[in-house]
């Protein structure tokens, strides 16, 4: 994976840019208003404002560490199924003599998983490893990353019978498949299953409200200088969550998520290696965005 590490702090920018440009204006309706025009309704107390936004980073903190945990739970499984893909493809090397169809089918299967799991279309990836015969097999399936493990199971049933392999060791082959199915599992209840309203629509709007009215209590002690410490500190929170809601989403393409092409291609490189194919280059990512 070739990566850009300017692009985040960029890309963190470019969707920041907005929002701080609202709370700026804001900012100096509020000190104009008070400032030229003495408008006393504004005089909002600081202490209690204080103590709602030191409630509310706590808040925000808790929501952002469970949708971390989400993305590192993500990133386990996908690491497990590098694994145990890089594992069946030795096995199919080493014991049932480097059969090529079936070390291609799974280095298929990792871009038929992303293709299921996030809004990206690897369908030419996946065409391009699967023979003509299993892409036809699979081709009904709405599960087609299943799909292909059944079809795998079949094919090392197939050869292990053809070519005499002893129970344990068509076994030891069948377990890593199993290991695969249930690191899928993982990812798509991960998928299936979002946060509840109050960690992921919640946070955004106590946020927004929070800095809609910290001018009006920081205007006090500022004065003319309220757009720039009001807008810092509403910017802090509104990049709070967006990094929350980004990191809540493994799947999505955004530049918070799993680099789910970059380790799909690792796992298809060192498969197609192994029965000696060339490599596929590598991927690049452009704007924090995965192709």
């Amino acid at each position: 994976m070739i990566v850009n590490k300017r692009i985040g702090l960029m890309v963190l920018m470019r969707e920041s840019i907005g929002t701080l440009l609202l709370l700026a204006a804001w900012d100096f309706v509020v000190v104009i208003l008070y400032q030229l025009f003495h408008q006393e309704w504004m005089e909002i107390p600081s202490l209690p404002l204080s103590l709602i936004g030191s409630a509310l980073a706590l808040f925000m903190s808790v929501r952002n560490n469970t949708a971390y945990a989400r993305w590192w739970e993500g990133r386990t499984l996908w690491g497990a199924i590098t694994n145990n893909s890089r594992s069946f493809g030795r096995q199919v090397c080493s014991i049932l003599g480097g059969r090529k169809d079936l070390v291609r089918a799974m280095a298929a299967y990792p871009h038929a998983l992303r293709t299921a799991l996030g809004e990206v279309d690897a369908t030419k990836d996946v065409e391009r490893l699967l023979s003509p015969e299993m892409a036809a097999r699979i081709k009904g399936w709405k599960n087609q990353p299943n799909g292909i493990l059944v079809q795998l199971g079949l094919g090392v049933t197939e050869e292990a019978t053809k070519l005499g392999i002893d129970g344990a060791l068509h076994g030891q082959i069948d377990r890593i498949l199993s290991d695969l199915a249930n690191a899928q599992g993982g990812l798509e209840r991960i998928q299936k299953t979002p946060l509840p309203i109050q960690y992921s629509g919640l946070p955004r709007a106590l946020a927004n409200i929070f800095c809609v009215v910290l001018p009006l209590s920081a205007v006090q002690t500022l004065g003319w200088i309220t757009p720039l410490g009001s807008s810092l500190v509403g910017l802090l929170f509104v990049v709070l969550d967006k990094t929350g809601a980004d990191l809540q989403e493994p799947f999505i393409n955004t530049p918070h998520a799993l680099p789910m092409a970059a380790m799909a291609t690792t796992i298809e490189t060192d498969l197609l290696q192994s029965i000696g194919e060339a490599a596929p280059p590598p991927v690049v990512i452009t704007n924090g965005v995965q192709p």
